[in-house]
């Protein structure tokens, strides 16, 4: 069994409140979770009206289909216009190698 996780630092574009950011950010979390079947949630700058960390969890057979679905979700988030991803960062554990 191999779990991976990604956090997505992104700057959100024209928003000018907490309000506006949850428009921006729970939709792309909704689209992560029903896409790719991952548990995604907002873990990070709470308090910023202008960033946003991105939480994302997946768990698989093999690292090589954890990649796989780690690689959508990052290119999901590019493509969405609105925001800007400033840094991704992975971690991966094989539950085989300890």
């Amino acid at each position: 069994m191999v779990t991976g996780s990604l956090a997505l630092d992104v700057l959100l574009g024209d928003v000018r409140s907490l309000k506006d950011k949850r428009s921006v950010v729970r939709p792309i979390l909704a689209e992560l979770r029903r896409r790719y079947a991952v548990s995604a949630a907002e873990a990070g700058h709470l308090e910023l009206h202008r960033r946003a960390l991105l939480g994302v969890a997946v768990v698989a057979v093999d690292g090589a289909h954890v990649h796989e679905v780690l690689d959508g979700c990052e290119r999901l988030l590019l493509g969405h216009p609105e925001v800007e991803l400033l840094s991704a960062r992975r971690q991966l554990l094989d539950l085989e190698d300890e």
